[in-house]
């Protein structure tokens, strides 16, 4: 079980009407998916220096409650599908009350040093299994 990663929210996140600007939710879904990562034992700076990477392919959000600055938004991080060349993420953004604010998606493909797609079951396969085994579908329903 990974912990969910927290962002003080700064002032110059926030918009003229005063709360977070909605592009600030995808920096945020960023810096948790390296620090869900982390917390799986992937180091992407390793993985980089490894010739790998994971560009997003797609991404969404949809914003249920406004955030503001000085808040602490805590994101969750969830692998839904595990496949050998392609990641899909869900996110959870709560606030302080544990009130869900914002939930999100991305799909990541798997590239190689040279930007062509790759199989990481093949070419990373503990890196790979350490996603597979946090795959939601593989497990019980939450």
């Amino acid at each position: 079980m990974t912990e969910p990663y927290s962002h003080k929210i700064q002032y110059y996140e926030t918009d003229k009407m005063g709360i977070v600007h909605h592009s600030n939710y995808i920096r945020w879904f960023e810096e948790a998916r390296i620090d869900w990562l982390e917390q799986i034992g992937i180091s992407f700076s390793d993985w980089e220096s490894r010739g790998f990477a994971s560009p997003v392919v797609s991404i969404s959000c949809r914003f249920l409650l406004p955030m503001t600055f000085g808040e602490t938004a805590a994101i969750k991080v969830n692998a839904v599908k595990v496949e050998a060349a392609k990641l899909e993420l869900e996110y959870e953004v709560l606030n302080g009350n544990g009130d869900l604010c914002c939930t999100g998606q991305s799909t990541h493909c798997y590239t190689g040093s040279n930007g062509r797609p790759i199989s990481l079951k093949r070419d990373n396969p503990e890196d790979w299994n350490r996603l597979k085994e946090r795959e939601l579908s593989s497990k019980a329903p939450r």
